[in-house]
């Protein structure tokens, strides 16, 4: 079982969350159907997901997707995901 909690953030502030959770054993090469479910959950546009993005959530359990990692202008500063351990 794993845990992500993913924040919608718009000038340091929260504006929507959800706690994603799974029972299955968390893979990295599901990392984007999770992203995908997350945001389709939260209605906000998915993010395009690279290497670095899951490197850093390996790394440092946070990723951070900024406007520019966006195909469309997201009306938001900020999708945050982070590993709930």
């Amino acid at each position: 079982m794993f845990r992500i909690w993913a924040k919608v953030m718009k000038e340091d502030h929260i504006v929507k969350q959800y706690d994603y959770n799974r029972e299955e054993k968390f893979t990295y090469a599901n990392f984007f159907r999770y992203l995908s479910e997350i945001c389709d959950t939260l209605d906000v546009p998915t993010p395009v997901l690279l290497k670095t993005h899951i490197f850093n959530y390996a790394k440092f359990n946070r990723v951070v997707f900024r406007p520019s990692d966006f195909m469309e202008t997201p009306p938001f500063d900020k999708l945050v995901l982070e590993n709930l351990v």
